[in-house]
Parts: structure tokens; sequence; C-alpha cells
């Protein structure tokens, strides 16, 4: 049996992080991991823009201006955002002016048009304005050669606001990762079909696919097979050519119908490791399938959840690259009490906000998943002690 460490140093000891890239239009890469870091070829703004509608004057002109003791100037001009003015303001002068357009040459500041009589000919100005204080400069924003976003960042909304900004069309990012999963059972049914004596609905392929959906990746494969080793081994041989990760939950324990320690010598599977000291979910199953990692949790529903947090996730960080799916342990109290017998390392459904931690009211048996609606974290109980008072610091890993 090994340690919750250890059993993560060893999956990612065989886990191969994804190498391949692909070229992709920008407003598709939403969720993929950038390949190569993302620089600026130009300026931004490229030239010195107006933050606001008004006239572009020289400050110095604006001095002592008042609204009883008005500067007054003459337009020479107007000028809108997309458009260049050619000529020059000089003393006494101003030029019209809309947000992001180019402020001209001579001018060093803008007043708003609020503070004037919206003069078209000859402006009156009721405010002063220091040099550069309505004043975007050249390069304010980034400059040529700015990194902007590093190799191996995930791309969202501002990442794409950012390319599109470099004039960037498409971009180059890592692959999709290929994750298969599969729930065993012949009891289980899928959720539609009627349920029939004895049968329970599938909710292990779906919590399973549903936050692999979470951290943005579409399983590859998401399918129930039979307790039937010949047949699973035959699926898994199949998806293992294919798949960067396959995922099973189910028939991990040690009953007639626990199927995957029959599998693996039907595949001539490297066997990494089965059991892990940790409650729920100790019976869990590591191989190597050719160049596919396998794992295989515990069917019990709470029991794969928590490992899929816990050996599943590190596992997809270091496939993908996404940081994002980097354990967030942090200590906090507890908000209240929950009492547990000594001698097994232990993790709890419950819900963590401000340096404090809940334990989730309902059952926390392994084979339950009701009490994790509302949980945003697990709590973690060390073997040594019996359960966590309200006052206790714990660590708590956040999903």
């Amino acid at each position: 049996m090994l340690a919750l460490e250890e059993a993560v140093e060893c999956l990612l000891h065989h886990t191969r992080s994804i190498t391949e890239t692909e070229r992709i239009p920008l407003l598709t890469s939403t969720d993929r991991i950038l390949a190569a870091p993302l620089s600026a070829m130009a300026d931004q703004p490229p030239f010195p823009r107006s933050p606001l509608d008004g006239y572009a004057v020289r400050g110095q002109d604006t001095e002592g201006a008042k609204k009883d003791f008005p500067k007054r100037l003459k337009v020479i001009g107007a000028v809108y955002a997309g458009e260049v003015f050619c000529g020059t303001v000089k003393e006494g002068e101003a030029v019209r002016i809309t947000t992001g357009a180019p402020v001209p040459e001579g001018a060093d500041t803008v007043i708003r048009q609020e503070d004037t009589d919206y003069g078209r000919e000859e402006v009156e100005i009721y405010r002063a304005s220091f040099p550069y204080e309505n004043y975007c400069r050249q390069g304010e924003d980034y400059r040529k050669g700015d990194v902007l976003f590093e190799g191996g960042m995930r791309m969202d909304g501002i990442g794409i606001a950012l390319a599109a900004g470099l004039g960037k069309e498409f971009v180059e990012v890592y692959r999709k990762p290929k994750v298969a999963v599969i729930s065993t059972g012949d009891e289980l049914v899928q959720p539609g079909i009627p349920l029939q004596p004895g049968k329970i609905y599938d909710t292990n392929r779906h919590l399973i696919s549903g936050r692999l959906l979470d951290f943005g990746i579409t399983p590859f494969a998401s399918l129930h097979g039979r307790d039937d080793a010949e047949e699973m081994a035959e699926t898994l041989l199949e998806l293992s050519g294919k798949a960067d990760l396959i995922v099973t939950t189910g028939g991990v324990s040690v009953g007639e119908k626990d199927i995957m320690h029959q599998v693996l010598p039907l595949l001539s599977a490297e066997k990494l490791f089965w059991r892990v000291e940790v409650k729920p979910g100790a019976p869990t199953l590591a191989a190597v399938l050719g160049s596919t990692l396998l794992i295989c949790l515990s069917g019990n529903p709470f029991a794969a959840a928590a490992n899929f947090e816990l050996l599943v996730r590190p596992v997809l960080g270091k496939i993908t690259g996404d940081k994002r799916l980097e354990v967030k342990r942090h200590r906090a109290v507890m908000a209240n009490d929950f009492i547990k017998p000594k001698g097994t390392r232990r993790f709890l459904r419950g819900y963590a906000e401000d340096g404090k931690v809940w334990a989730s009211a309902g059952n926390h048996a392994s084979g339950t998943l009701s009490a994790m609606a509302g949980s945003n974290c697990l709590i973690e109980i060390a073997k040594e002690q019996a359960g966590a008072g309200k006052g206790d610091e714990v660590w708590v890993y956040l999903r």
C-alpha cells in the first residue's frame, strides 16, 4: 500500500506531457494551452491617443481657465478615431478630437468637451489641464517585444483579446488531451433507461466525464463496461493506442466481480500499484498499457470523486500543462466538528471560505454522493487524529 504522495509521484513518473502542437483560429482557442509565448510586435497603442471626447490642446494654454474666466482657443480642425490630423497644434489653437483618435502633433493634453462650450470655430475652456493629464502615451499598454502570455498559459477571453491586439489570426497551441472514461459494473444502467430490480443509475461515468469537462477536456471516449474481464481487456487494448490516459471506475476491490485484477494479466500490462493509504478509495489500481497510463478508481461514487481530485488531477496537469489542474492545498480552521476513528488518513467533503472550512452535512460514506452538493474542497484528517474539532487547523484541497 502506497502513501498518497508516493502514489502521485509514481503516476507522474509514468505520465507523458503532450508535445504535439497545432495552429488554430484565435476565436477557437478558449481553454487551449499556448505552445509558444505571445510577444508584442509593436507598441500598444501605436501612437499617442485621446482617452475621451473633447479638444486636443497645449496644456500651458489652459492655465488658469475657469468657468467665469475661460480661455479661448482657435479650433483649427477635427480628428476622429481611425484618422490622422496632418497639421500641428500651435499656441492658442485646439483640435476637436474623439476617443481613440491620435493626438495631433504639438498637443499634450485633451480637454473633455463637458469642460468647454462645444465651440466649432473658437472654443471656450472652463478648466485647466496639465500636460499629459488626459493623454494616452504610445506604448502605454505594452511595448514592442513585451511578452504578454508565456508558453504554457491557458487561453481565455483576455488572452484572445490580447492576441487580437497583436494582430494574431491564429495561435500555436498544444493538441487536446485524449482521456477515456469507463465505468464498470453489470448493475449500472444509463440515465433515461427505466430501472429494473437490483439496478442503479451510472453516476461514475458522468462524474468523471463531468469533471473533465469542468477543465475544458472533452472525453475522448465515455463508456460503460460489463463485468467481463476479456471484454474489458479488448476495450482497453483498443483505447490504449489512442488515449493519453484511461480512467476506469469499479472492479478494483477483492470481490468475485472485481475484474480489473484479471484484466491486467490479459493485456501484459505493467502494474504500478494497488491500494493507496487513504479513505475513501484505498483500492485504487494503476498500470501502464503500452504508452497509455491507466488509473482504476473505486466504484464507490465519493471514493471515485475524491481520488479523481487527489490522483487523476495531478496527472491531467502534467499531460496538458494546464496550471489550473495543480492541486491547491492550504490551511484552514474547522468551523464545525467531525469525529472519526484513528488509524486512517481520511478525506471529507467540505466548504471552504475566508480561511474557515465546514465539513459537509449528511452521510460521509464512500458510496454516497449527495453530500458533495455545494462542496468546494476536500478536508484532510490525519490518520493519527480522531477527527477534527471546531477551531482545529486542517489541510484543505480546493476543487
